[in-house]
């Protein structure tokens, strides 16, 4: 797809979205006072974004039957409000799930961010994530609204992205500018996610802004098909998340006329929906729990893009294969055995598979058997921190990439004592 120049601001990138992030104890007892700045020292724990204006908006969830209280809440006010949300609300350190008073936190905190921006709850998106099966307190949160609501920026993206972390290491953000109707629009967004990630027609914890003017259907359509060749062919550990929502949101104070139908200005939004979806896919992926090293399967000669998908991200969730490249061990036969599994359509002594990274590349496998190569080089390429796994299947004209991570000693280690 055509690519866009990068710019800074995250989802305060766009005309009309103003962000902020605070630390108010959700996990701890101290909280702010209701006058104070963040507590000192602590990571932030819940962030908000707000609009000028009211927005169309679409989202796309988890597809687990076990759902958290705010994918719930968040879904039935979007269907109430006909698309439209003026705000978010979002924690970290608390998944809200699996609780009998679940809901019922997940609309207070609705409420809570409505009264104090005055406008109505149903209009607000709420999203948690964190432990799973806790009680989420409340009086913090009640006690952090009025706050993030007086630091409210059109700067304050970074401090809303570090807000949802959680085992994340580094923050995630990306955005870009395009045209549209002649007029320049921008469109960015921030993403969270470290462990429990494998997508299925929904994602981790993502938020994205537009000021292009886009209908609601037509917001939901690229979403959705976006989502499918981005964060839906990413896989960390093979867990599907509970508390998995991507939004977006698109003010319309670019200017263009509104984007009501497929076309030239739709190929446009869509291209860089997909390159800031691509590129925070890449971040999650990269800072999987433990990771080591990014890898990045391209299968290509599919039949159909699902078989494409399906292929790649096989590869990629496989733990012997992921904990191969974690020990730059070129064991080809782990990538033909998760090939192998796959329920897409091929045939196997069509396959080949290469290895690449910044070092090189190198041809381990041909029409589904060993070849002749290098150890010492295959170890030489293998041994950098981002790995690309190429499978041409030999059945068509296809390609998808997928996206994950190496298994570690240390994935390990943080799930192991993760409540803590």
């Amino acid at each position: 797809m055509k690519t866009f120049e990068i710019i800074e601001g995250g989802v305060c990138a766009a005309k009309g979205f103003k962000a902020s992030g605070i630390y108010c104890g959700i996990k701890k007892s101290a909280v702010p006072d209701g006058n104070e700045s963040p507590v000192s020292g602590q990571k932030n724990d819940i962030c908000l974004i707000a609009a000028d204006v009211m927005c169309n908006t679409a989202g796309v969830y988890t597809s687990n039957k076990v759902k958290g209280a705010p994918v719930v809440v968040t879904k039935k006010n979007l269907e109430k409000s006909g698309g439209k949300a003026k705000a978010v609300i979002a924690n970290s350190k608390n998944a809200n799930t699996c609780n009998a008073d679940g809901e019922e936190k997940a609309m207070r905190m609705c409420e809570l961010t409505a009264s104090a921006l005055r406008i109505k709850p149903e209009e607000v998106v709420v999203a948690s994530t964190g432990v799973i099966g806790q009680i989420l307190p409340i009086e913090p949160i009640e006690k952090a609204v009025p706050i993030l609501v007086r630091k409210l920026s059109y700067t304050g993206n970074a401090e809303a992205a570090t807000a949802i972390m959680t085992t994340d290491t580094v923050k995630k953000e990306y955005a870009v500018k395009f045209t549209a109707g002649g007029k320049e629009c921008h469109l960015g967004g921030m993403a969270k996610g470290s462990g429990m990630i494998h997508p299925n027609m929904a994602t981790t914890l993502n938020f994205i802004t537009t000021d292009c003017s886009v209908s609601v259907d037509m917001l939901q359509k690229a979403l959705s098909e976006i989502v499918k060749i981005t964060y839906n062919c990413l896989s960390i550990d093979g867990d599907q998340s509970t508390n998995d929502t991507c939004i977006l949101m698109s003010s319309g104070l670019a200017g263009n006329a509104e984007i009501t139908e497929e076309g030239p200005d739709f190929d446009e939004f869509k291209a860089a929906l997909y390159q800031v979806m691509s590129n925070l896919t890449r971040m999650l992926a990269k800072d999987g729990e433990g990771a080591t090293k990014l890898l990045t399967c391209i299968c290509s000669g599919a039949p159909s893009l699902d078989d494409a998908i399906t292929v790649a991200k096989s590869v990629i969730r496989s733990p012997l294969f992921k904990c191969a490249m974690f020990g730059a061990d070129a064991n080809w036969g782990r990538i033909l055995c998760a090939i192998g599994y796959a329920e897409a359509e091929f045939d196997i002594k069509r396959v080949d598979v290469s290895l690449g990274s910044c070092s090189g590349k190198i041809q381990v496998c041909q029409n589904g058997a060993g070849v002749d190569f290098s150890e010492d080089e295959a170890k030489i390429i293998l041994n950098e921190d981002e790995i690309e796994i190429y499978i041409d299947l030999h059945s068509g004209d296809i390609s998808a990439t997928a996206w994950g991570c190496d298994l570690t000693y240390d994935y390990v280690i943080i799930n192991g004592d993760y409540r803590s």
